[in-house]
């Protein structure tokens, strides 16, 4: 079973849309094996997002996730990065088919309600980031 890192960003906890993503990916046969909310200091928003810290939204982008709590959790299932990517939707919510999280839920391309990760390389980076092993419960 593969592993994947979702995050439900400030603007889906400020809406109180945390129940609905999480019965989405369900629905949708994912299983969460791990679910916490915190808040991000913008150091650990920079840490997080390291990756796009030459780009020009880096700033604004780890202002925001640093600006309420979020909710990180584990969904596992066949092919999970793949899956969770196609419900989420494309990034800018404009461009998301009918019926993912970002067209149902998101303000705009950065208040987009939802990360996932795009990779098993990414997926082994940010699960670590959220939990350790021990918090790692299959659902099976």
């Amino acid at each position: 079973m593969e592993r994947t890192l979702v995050m439900i960003k400030p603007d889906g906890v400020q809406r109180n849309l945390i129940g609905k993503v999480i019965s989405i990916f369900e629905e949708k046969g994912l299983r969460v094996v791990a679910l916490k909310k915190v808040k991000l200091s913008k150091e650990q928003a920079k840490q997080f997002y390291v990756v796009h810290k030459e780009r020009p939204f880096f700033e604004s982008l780890t202002d925001y996730m640093s600006s309420g709590p979020v909710v990180a959790m584990v969904l596992e299932g066949e092919q999970a990065i793949k899956r969770v990517r196609e419900i989420m939707g494309a990034t800018d919510p404009k461009e998301a088919q009918e019926g993912t999280i970002r067209k149902l839920f998101a303000i705009d391309k950065e208040k987009n309600t939802v990360h996932g990760s795009d990779s098993p390389e990414s997926a082994a980076k940010e699960i670590p980031f959220f939990f350790s092993e021990y918090e790692l419960l299959s659902a099976e």
